[in-house]
């Protein structure tokens, strides 16, 4: 998913792009307040996270301008203002949420993956999707999702996703699971499957996320 942060801060927009980046978001950034609008206007972002104070435009005035031309993407803002009429200030200019300066990262993530299932782009995808657990996989896009982050997969990754997903609870051989990736093609060496299968494990299971890939030893695997 796409999304702009708008901060004139680099020594917070550095560091936070990149953990955004690896989560898996594209982003991108304006440090002031006029190029972020144009962008906002520009493009059709899936969030849009706003420093209240910039130069040229500030926050308020972006969200206020977006609102005013229907534009809904969510937006969070990003500010060292505390006060309640601060608060009922940026929310009266259409915000979704806000987050006092300094913050913790995984709090910031939490919050963006929140407000990303609001995105009218993530509603209209959720059609065409199977899930399992905690874990969607869009067919039509190639991409999975889980907790809120995007999982970027190979098409070999993507074929032998869909294929666990499409059979929940299931042992799975690994003859039938060569059949099914490999089907018109000499079968490559066990070792390959083995390597498919933990790149998509670390791909699909990140540190604190429940196991969904589970190792029949000597017969297959089990997805549930």
């Amino acid at each position: 998913m796409h999304i702009l942060l708008v901060d004139d801060e680099t020594e917070l927009t550095t560091p936070l792009s990149r953990l955004l980046e690896k989560e898996g978001y594209q982003i991108d950034i304006a440090d002031n307040g006029k190029t972020g609008l144009e962008l906002a206007l520009k493009n059709d972002y899936d969030l849009l996270i706003l420093d209240w104070m910039l130069p040229h435009k500030s926050g308020i005035e972006i969200c206020q301008e977006l609102r005013s031309n229907s534009i809904l993407t969510p937006v969070l803002f990003l500010t060292a203002k505390d006060t309640l009429d601060d608060k009922v200030l940026g929310l009266d200019a259409g915000a979704d949420d806000y987050l006092m300066k300094p913050f913790e990262l995984r709090e910031l993530l939490a919050r963006v993956r929140a407000l990303l299932r609001r995105s009218p782009r993530f509603s209209l995808t959720t059609k065409n999707r199977l899930k399992v657990a905690d874990l969607e996989l869009d067919q039509e896009n190639q991409l999975a999702y889980r907790q809120g982050r995007i999982i970027n997969l190979s098409d070999k990754e993507i074929q032998l996703l869909e294929y666990f997903m499409n059979n929940p609870g299931k042992l799975l051989t690994h003859e039938e699971i060569y059949q099914h990736l490999w089907p018109d093609q000499e079968q490559p060496s066990s070792n390959v499957l083995a390597a498919l299968i933990r790149l998509l494990r670390r791909k699909i299971e990140a540190e604190n996320e429940t196991v969904l890939i589970h190792t029949v030893y000597g017969k297959g695997y089990r997805f549930s």
